[in-house]
């Protein structure tokens, strides 16, 4: 065996100068912002959206995702404390971002994106899902280099010792020794790439010709997916998240899985619900060749 454990020891901070602190963490979640906006322009972009739109687009896709992260962080893990204190709410820069609220919030924006401009939502969400996930690994990778998010201890040889965060006992308020633990924001961060790279090719294999919301449907399958089984080895933070044997992330992540599967089996039911164009019916002649 080469190495027992990794030790990680970065410091989150990049440079300061004076006040002002430059963090891996924004840097990432800045990079998931830029990469997302890259591949779409470059490879998602059609004639229905102008430039301009698509610098609209970047802006309501952004306010959705940290409106949304942030909300669902206070309300559905924390809901008694930030309810008594709404403007601790506001004080984004200590940390609690939810990703199931980030993906509520992007579907708020983008519906009120498309409403604005009459486009097809199923349409839109489709290349939307697959720059979400691009963007998913980054902010998984600013998560690493925060040492949070981790999981449970471990034996395996890719444990990570996490030497700055720093854990006590709850009830001798003893720090704890530091051991190595599942880098499950690792875990997310792979998964995240790997899905980006699945949906980018059903969108890319022209011959495939899939129906609009498929590919938001496997989005949303793959990614919840790996969400609830990660969970399995994740680090447990509230109490009150266990509900017999999952957490709460797990509990909310059956709900998305499920509705890709519905998406999935709606778009083929009704292809052309949400479509600007209806999709032609094949003839009878057509169907026997």
């Amino acid at each position: 065996m080469i190495f027992d454990v990794i030790t990680w020891n970065v410091d989150p901070e990049i440079f300061s100068i004076g006040q002002l602190s430059i963090r891996w963490y924004g840097l990432l979640f800045a990079s998931a912002f830029l990469s997302g906006y890259i591949v779409f322009t470059r490879y998602l972009k059609t004639d229905r959206l102008t430039p301009e739109m698509l610098d609209e687009l970047l802006i309501y896709i952004a306010v959705g995702t940290v409106v949304g992260a942030r909300l669902g962080h206070c309300l559905f893990y924390e809901p008694d404390y930030f309810l008594k204190n709404p403007v601790e709410i506001l004080k984004i820069w200590k940390g609690g971002l939810a990703s199931h609220g980030a993906a509520i919030g992007i579907l708020l924006s983008l519906w009120l994106y498309i409403r604005k401009h009459k486009l097809s939502f199923l349409w839109m969400i489709d290349r939307i899902v697959i720059v979400v996930a691009l963007g998913g690994a980054f902010i998984r990778l600013g998560n690493l280099f925060n040492s949070e998010i981790y999981g449970l201890p471990t034996d395996r040889p890719w444990g990570f010792e996490f030497l700055r965060d720093k854990l006590y006992d709850s009830t001798t308020g003893a720090l704890l020794p530091v051991v190595a633990r599942h880098p499950t924001q690792l875990y997310e961060a792979l998964s995240y790439f790997l899905i980006f790279g699945i949906l980018f090719i059903f969108y890319r294999k022209r011959h495939m010709k899939v129906r609009d919301g498929f590919i938001f449907g496997v989005f949303m399958i793959l990614l919840f997916s790996a969400r609830f089984f990660i969970e399995f080895v994740k680090n447990e933070k509230v109490a009150f998240e266990e509900w017999m044997q999952f957490n709460m992330v797990q509990l909310l992540s059956l709900p998305f899985i499920l509705a890709g599967v519905a998406m999935i089996v709606w778009t083929k039911m009704k292809p052309a619900y949400f479509s600007l164009k209806p999709i032609p019916k094949q003839s009878k002649k057509a169907n026997k060749k």
